[in-house]
């Protein structure tokens, strides 16, 4: 019995290399000898560099940098076990959560955090990353990214420009000319899962500026800031970085990332899904288990289950999929390629409960144990 598990986190529960435990947990106590081989996913955001650490035989970097509203924080990324590639989640250095919702400044923070954690990575060989863009605070455009790895950009009074998107409309004059020589020998890889160009009404303030505490004012203010932003690179460098599709991700860190670092933007789930291998270790697979926090019509926009069901449909291998919720309206998830799927929720409880980490852990070897005896039976 081969049994391959690839889990995105429950997200705000239990990661996916600790559910991957449990299951494999409960699959091994009625199949003690079973291959089991576990490869944590994520879709490019939330757990992504867990799982390309664990896929790697990485191990984690921490550096303090700057955070989004200009204070010192204690970010973290990771290195691949062979020390050629970085994988970093910019929300580490410029996210959400490293701001109190009252605090909101989505015109002043900044991306700065993001560009010294780039330059620390190289500082240590890396030359290779990947990138995982999602839960930004900022709407900066990625200037202050690009600040911070040495692109300078000037006001009318050739002064360097503040940190956040309220200074975009002030840049006149872009200076590349100081940029980190290092950055010409790297490679940079963006999951990126939005195709959001940089400003207008499908853009990166007038879409995402709301959830980032930005006013109605303040979404106009960005937007015609991220325009002439976009509008000084295209006169000064001649690169049109609002037509790229992704270019509004992260407040137009995916702009910054593929204009300025000529980054490839590809979808989360198959970025990640290359990384670790996943087809050359599903192929003699008897069974795969798959799941996240909650199986809706999200999971067939390119989440990780339906990701790992399609491969596994290429080798006609089932899949099980585990949730803690399943949405049965509009339900495609079986033609998707998903086997079968299941709750592993099992009494009535509340949501905090049900999030609480260990009683996660234990309803998923649970479930896992239960679906393994009967496939003991069946056999």
């Amino acid at each position: 019995m081969k049994v391959l598990i690839a889990i995105d986190s429950f997200k705000g529960s239990i990661s996916s290399s600790k559910g991957s435990e449990a299951i494999s947990k409960g699959i091994m106590e009625i199949y003690p000898d079973a291959d089991i081989i576990a490869l944590p996913l994520a879709d490019g955001g939330e757990g992504t560099t867990e799982a390309l650490i664990h896929a790697t035989k990485g191990r984690w970097v921490e550096k303090r940098v700057t955070g989004p509203l200009g204070e010192n924080v204690t970010a973290k990324y990771g290195i691949s076990g062979d020390g050629e590639t970085a994988m970093i989640e910019i929300a580490a250095a410029c996210g959400l959560p490293l701001i109190h919702r009252k605090e909101l400044q989505p015109s002043k923070a900044t991306t700065y955090g993001v560009g010294e954690l780039i330059n620390d990575a190289m500082s240590k060989g890396c030359r290779s990353f990947i990138i995982g863009l999602g839960g930004s605070a900022t709407t900066d455009a990625g200037i202050g990214m690009l600040q911070a790895l040495g692109y300078r950009f000037l006001n009318e009074k050739k002064e360097e420009v503040g940190f956040g998107g309220g200074s975009l409309s002030e840049i006149q004059t872009i200076d590349i000319k100081q940029a980190n020589n290092v950055l010409k020998e790297c490679r940079f890889q963006v999951a990126c899962d939005v195709k959001n160009f940089l400003y207008g009404i499908d853009g990166a303030a007038h879409v995402y500026g709301p959830q980032k505490g930005a006013s109605e004012g303040d979404v106009r203010l960005l937007d015609k800031g991220l325009k002439h932003f976009a509008d000084r690179v295209s006169e000064e460098l001649n690169l049109d970085i609002h037509a790229i599709e992704g270019a509004g991700a992260a407040g137009g860190l995916g702009a910054a990332f593929a204009g300025f670092l000529q980054a490839n933007l590809q979808s989360g789930i198959e970025l990640v899904l290359k990384q670790v291998k996943l087809a050359k270790q599903i192929q003699d697979a008897d069974f795969v288990i798959t799941g996240e926090g909650r199986l809706d019509g999200q999971t067939s926009m390119g989440k990780a289950p339906l990701g790992v069901a399609q491969l596994a449909d290429r080798y006609d291998i089932p899949v099980i999929a585990l949730a803690g919720g399943i949405n049965q309206e509009k339900f495609t998830l079986n033609d998707d390629g998903i086997t079968s799927c299941f709750s592993i929720m099992n009494e009535p409880m509340t949501l905090e409960d049900a999030m609480d980490p260990e009683t996660a852990f234990d309803n998923l070897r649970f479930t896992a144990n239960q679906l393994f005896r009967l496939v003991k039976a069946i056999k």
